[in-house]
């Protein structure tokens, strides 16, 4: 039998929903930290974890028997659950129901690693929703405006 070769980076962002807390500056490390692991749980390979209060980018190597929406609500079910469990605040905590993926070539690696890594400065110019809309645009994903940052 031949073994499928494959190496697939995937950028995944998500955002909290709307009604749910922000995550505290003090706990991104360890939420960041977290779904690292979770990620790695599921057969893939986390490359970088980042984001700011309302938002998470991971950085990720599918592993080739894994969907990214499987991967996706594995992580987000697990992540929102153990948050519930850091402190009160987070007793009403949840991700929005939806995604992004965006395929990474090898060549960007790198410079998408660092484009994670420096979320915190990158924010201090442009919000979440423009963040995530210039990523629809920059692929070219075609998109309902009613639908696209809703919960």
């Amino acid at each position: 039998m031949a073994q499928a070769l494959s190496k697939i980076y995937v950028h995944l962002i998500f955002h909290i929903h709307s009604n749910s807390p922000v995550i505290q500056e003090r706990d991104l490390e360890r939420v960041h930290c977290y779904i690292g692991q979770l990620v790695n749980i599921t057969t893939c390979s986390v490359i970088r974890v980042g984001g700011v209060n309302d938002h998470v980018h991971i950085l990720l190597r599918l592993s080739r028997d894994v969907a990214v929406s499987h991967l996706t609500q594995e992580v987000k079910r697990n992540s929102s659950r153990w948050i519930k469990t850091i402190d009160p605040y987070y007793q009403h905590f949840e991700w929005q129901v939806g995604y992004a993926a965006f395929s990474v070539s090898h060549s960007l690696v790198e410079r998408t690693t660092q484009y994670i890594i420096q979320q915190k400065e990158h924010h201090k110019k442009r919000n979440f929703q423009e963040e995530y809309l210039k990523f629809l645009q920059l692929y070219d994903v075609e998109y309902d405006d009613r639908y696209v940052l809703s919960d």
